[in-house]
C-alpha cells in the first residue's frame, strides 16, 4: 500500500514537472503573444484531461475496493446466517430429545405408580379375604 502511495506521488509530481516545463518552455519561445497564449491554453487543457483522467483511475479503483469490501461482507453475513442456522438446528434437535427423555420418564413413573396402586390393591384384598 505504502508503494502505490509513493508511486502516485511521484507520478502527481512528474506531471507537474512535465507541465511547469512546458509553461516555461513555451514562455521562452520566440513566438508571438497570441502563439504563446494559444499554447498556454492548450497545455492547460491537456494537464486538465490528464487530471481528470487519473481521477477517474482513481475513482475506478476506489470503485474497485468497495466492491470488494461489499463482496467481503456478504460473505460474512451469509458464513454467519449458516452457523446460526446450524446452530439453531442443533438446539431444536437437542429440545426434542429432552422432551423425548422427560416423556419417557414421566410414562415410567406413571406405569410405576400404577403398578404400586395395583400391588397395594392386591395387598389389601388378600388381607381383607
Amino acid at each position: 500500500m505504502a508503494d502505490n502511495n509513493n508511486s502516485s506521488s511521484g507520478l502527481g509530481w512528474f506531471l507537474a514537472g512535465l507541465g511547469l516545463g512546458a509553461i516555461v518552455g513555451v514562455l521562452y519561445a520566440p513566438k508571438s503573444g497570441r502563439e504563446t497564449r494559444e499554447d498556454l491554453v492548450n497545455s492547460a487543457l491537456d494537464a486538465k484531461e490528464r487530471a481528470a483522467a487519473l481521477a477517474q483511475q482513481g475513482l475506478d479503483k476506489a470503485n474497485t475496493y468497495v466492491d470488494q469490501g461489499k463482496q467481503v461482507a456478504g460473505d460474512y453475513v451469509d458464513r454467519g446466517k449458516e452457523y446460526y442456522e446450524k446452530g439453531r438446528s442443533q438446539w431444536t434437535q437437542y429440545v426434542e430429545k429432552g422432551k423425548s427423555l422427560v416423556q419417557d420418564q414421566q410414562d415410567q413413573l406413571v406405569a410405576a405408580v400404577e403398578a404400586g396402586k395395583d400391588a397395594y390393591a392386591s395387598k389389601s384384598e388378600e388381607h381383607a379375604n
